[in-house]
């Protein structure tokens, strides 16, 4: 196994999150400074593209170009159009406040599958359960989406993925004083989820934060921490949950990663101490998902 090398490209700061690629640069969140940044792969330059963000975490594009983004502080899933408009998709269900909502993927129907945990503070939360959703869109944006909720056995979900089947919903565990798991949920017909597998347990150790695929099916996992376990590391999972291989990062512990560069083989990792990071060389190439998804073009 080939050692990485490991770029510094901002940071450290406060805790980054959300990494996005848009076909140049990289999309991310800084959740304390309520930013989405974006760096500009050409030029090295890092700019502030949206402010007040609310604490947004998760970021994803769509087919469509437009960015949906997953805001701790207000609870709600919102998409930024190529203008820059934001729309509130979802902040409720069953008429309670959101937790916090972490992090999202999309499915080839453009339903957002998002995961809602809440961290820390739990002052005024409103609902009694961290958990899994899905969002349906609809031709109306003055509506709320639909909302469905996928789990009643989490605690503390955090990164998620989509089997590029659309057959699997892999999830990461991830409870500071309970379970820190990888599970993989077979999909229903329906849409429903059965009940999980646990492909890999962390013990007392961190789990898995953020996760992407890579082209040849594997998951690329941001894990651990210097508390305990292994220490912080990117982890390459089979779909089984065999430990391909281990990459300890330099500084700081990892909060999720993505692919990017011309031929999608650069990857790109955000830590929870505020550290953006490339591994220009990883060996591996990424895939956009869901397939097809369009560069972002610019405000």
């Amino acid at each position: 196994m080939a050692e990485w090398t490991w770029e510094l490209l901002a940071g450290p700061e406060t805790i980054t999150e959300g990494p996005a690629w848009d076909g140049e640069g990289l999309f991310y969140s800084s959740i304390a400074a309520s930013e989405i940044r974006r760096y500009d792969r050409a030029s090295g330059e890092i700019a502030t593209v949206y402010r007040f963000t609310n604490a947004t975490n998760g970021l994803i594009f769509g087919l469509n170009g437009m960015l949906y983004a997953c805001e701790q502080a207000t609870g709600a899933i919102v998409r930024y159009n190529t203008k820059g408009e934001k729309t509130i998709l979802r902040a409720k269900f069953n008429e309670m406040r959101l937790n916090s909502p972490n992090d999202l993927v999309l499915d080839s129907q453009g339903r957002i599958w998002f995961t809602d945990p809440r961290y820390g503070d739990q002052t005024g939360r409103e609902l009694t359960h961290d958990s899994v959703y899905r969002l349906t869109p609809t031709d109306d944006d003055s509506q709320p989406w639909p909302i469905e909720r996928l789990t009643t056995d989490t605690t503390r979900p955090n990164g998620l993925l989509l089997a590029p089947d659309e057959q699997t919903l892999f999830v990461a565990q991830s409870d500071y004083s309970g379970d820190r798991q990888l599970r993989a949920y077979p999909i229903h017909l329906d849409g429903s989820l059965q009940p999980p597998r646990v492909l890999h347990d962390f013990g007392v150790a961190r789990g898995i934060d953020g996760m992407c695929w890579d082209s040849k099916g594997f998951i690329v996992a941001t894990c651990g921490w210097a508390q305990s376990g292994p220490g912080p590391r990117i982890t390459v999972f089979a779909q089984d949950g065999t430990v391909i291989e281990d990459h300890r990062l330099p500084d700081g512990a990892p909060t999720n990663c993505v692919f990017g560069g011309p031929n999608l083989d650069e990857l790109y990792v955000t830590t929870l101490e505020g550290h953006l990071y490339r591994v220009p060389d990883t060996g591996r190439r990424g895939i956009l998902m869901p397939p097809g998804v369009r560069p972002f073009m610019g405000v």
